[in-house]
């Protein structure tokens, strides 16, 4: 027996071309999924905005009962709720209201606009959420923007 027998080696590792393939698949599933996942973000960061135009209805709601007429604008209902401001919860929208011109004003709007620069605004084709109360009966626009 020789004291130093050659003993086959084994090899350990990937290969340059392995690792390569491997890059390569990571980097086709990333382009499919990341467009994919930004849109159901945008899709869920909607209910930021979804949520504060209803509590704006609400306050709408409890400002005619004490009023004639619906209020003017976000500020005005502040008189009712201290802490709503004219942006939505979490940043992503600017909200506006606006009461019908005629009185006494028997409907209103409400929209929420995406914030400049913020990942909303490239929410395609809806930027701006708009809720129009008629008579108290709503009209949500754009209707494909509003998940039921």
């Amino acid at each position: 027996m020789k004291p130093f027998q050659n003993k086959p080696r084994r090899h350990r590792g990937f290969t340059l071309i392995e690792l390569m393939v491997v890059v390569a698949v990571v980097a086709i599933l990333a382009a499919v999924a990341y467009p994919s996942f930004m849109s159901q973000t945008r899709k869920a960061r909607r209910s930021d905005a979804v949520a504060t135009m209803a509590r704006i209805q609400q306050d709408q709601e409890r400002w005619r009962a004490s009023n004639t007429t619906y209020a003017a604008s976000v500020a005005a209902l502040t008189a009712i709720d201290t802490s709503l401001t004219t942006s939505s919860e979490k940043g992503y929208y600017t909200l506006a209201t606006a009461a019908s011109t005629t009185q006494p004003a028997t409907s209103y709007t409400v929209t929420a606009t995406a914030v400049s620069g913020s990942s909303q605004a490239s929410d395609t084709g809806c930027t701006t959420l708009t809720i129009t109360v008629t008579n108290a009966s709503p009209d949500y626009t754009p209707t494909g923007c509003w998940s039921k």
